[in-house]
């Protein structure tokens, strides 16, 4: 017997239970459309956190000063005072994979313009913070070198510092705000960037010169940190140890001694989100894979009666000379095409509930195609697993028996 006979005869034999074939379907159609939408949650929230952190700086780089024992007491890292300008200018010399340096020494405090005042902080750095952050100017201007060897007392400002203080619309380009007791006067306005994947607003602040934050509101020399980018991200690892070389020659730390001072990097913070995306992914595709397993058991079940009810019809086809393989093959058939259009609806349901998603609780989503495919082979494979065992128990079957049979 040729298979489009052995299809046909599957084609009807479905036909014949249009409901139950449906029913039994449900299963794979759940499976596929729960595993598809899973992934696509799952992906989306990898992408965003990717491009949040991209937004930040994928290539940034972060020293802090290190903690230290003196006296049998551990000092914590805000009362070290390793970092210095030293530092920055040999990093800024000595380092061929760092593009970007800039220092930071920021404060705490309360921002004031005629009656309205906010809470912010105020951040000391250069002009290669901007690149650094990948914050952009929208209006205004940053200050100049000149500025920072002044220590002039000019600032740039967030949009929701803008917000809180500017509540009649007007433009804040020029006008003198008081941060503390310090007077600054706004030159630029920055380019909103919104909450990052952490919920921090990364509008709320104000970028001066360093110097002037050191001097007028600090009183200090020293560094708090230091903020360096490499050339791309793929050059995080060698610009750490360039700069971990530079640091203890800087420092004169001997090979015995632990280094006075922290690197962070963005690259660390990617790999620890995207981890724990790609974690919880798998966690709600095995959970929605759950749904193919009981889908191809009610594949089976339902095989198993349709064997029971047609045992009689077995064994007519097979005594006019259908082999144990023809009908292996039959109901291997029929299971398959219960499973292969089960996984065909159950992916235009998956790709449409993902949509649905996006669409109605604006959550991000990313169909991966290998998503897609995946779940349709696996929800083939499922197919051809439960039916084996039922298609092989028909084609096991003794013709004088199964024409007897009741």
């Amino acid at each position: 017997m040729n298979f489009v006979n052995l299809f046909k005869i599957a084609l009807k034999a479905l036909s014949n239970n249009k409901l139950r074939g449906f029913l039994t379907m449900l299963g794979i159609i759940i499976g596929v459309a729960s595993v598809i939408t899973m992934l696509a949650i799952g992906q989306g929230s990898k992408k965003s956190i990717q491009s949040e952190i991209s937004e930040m700086g994928s290539n940034m780089i972060m020293i802090h000063p290190g903690g230290d024992i003196r006296g049998g007491v551990r000092l914590e890292a805000d009362d070290m005072e390793s970092l210095k300008l030293e530092d920055l200018e040999s990093i800024r010399t000595g380092c061929k994979y760092v593009t970007y340096v800039s220092p930071s020494v920021n404060s705490a405090g309360q921002a004031v313009y005629g009656a309205n005042n906010t809470p912010t902080t105020v951040y000391g750095v250069n002009a290669d913070y901007l690149d650094i952050r990948r914050y952009k100017v929208e209006d205004g201007e940053f200050f100049g070198e000149q500025d920072i060897k002044s220590a002039a007392k000019v600032c740039v400002v967030g949009k929701t510092v803008v917000g809180e203080l500017f509540t009649n619309g007007e433009s804040p380009v020029g006008r003198v705000i008081r941060f503390g007791k310090i007077p600054f006067r706004i030159v630029g306005v920055l380019e909103s960037k919104g909450y990052n994947s952490m919920g921090m607003d990364q509008d709320d602040l104000i970028l001066a010169p360093y110097t002037t934050v050191q001097k007028r509101i600090l009183a200090v020399t020293h560094l708090q940190e230091i903020t360096c980018s490499a050339l791309s991200e793929e050059y995080t690892e060698e610009a750490i140890e360039e700069i971990t070389g530079i640091l203890r020659v800087n420092h004169r730390l001997r090979e015995s001694d632990e280094d006075d001072f922290t690197i962070h990097s963005q690259q660390e913070l990617s790999s620890m989100l995207t981890s724990t995306t790609d974690m919880m992914t798998v966690l709600l595709a095995a959970v929605a894979g759950i749904s193919l397993l009981v889908g191809g058991i009610g594949i089976m079940n339902i095989m198993y009666v349709s064997v029971t009810e047609r045992t009689r019809e077995i064994g007519l086809r097979m005594s006019i000379g259908a082999k144990g393989r023809d009908i292996l093959a039959q109901f291997l058939i029929e299971s398959i095409l219960i499973s292969v259009t089960g996984g065909l609806i159950g992916v235009v349901l998956g790709i449409g509930a993902s949509l649905l998603v996006n669409v109605m609780v604006a959550y991000p989503i990313y169909i991966q195609p290998w998503s897609v495919f995946l779940s349709f082979a696996v929800c083939t494979l499922t197919g051809v697993f439960f039916g084996w065992y039922p298609a092989q128990k028909a084609a096991m079957l003794d013709p004088i028996e199964a024409i007897r049979y009741e």
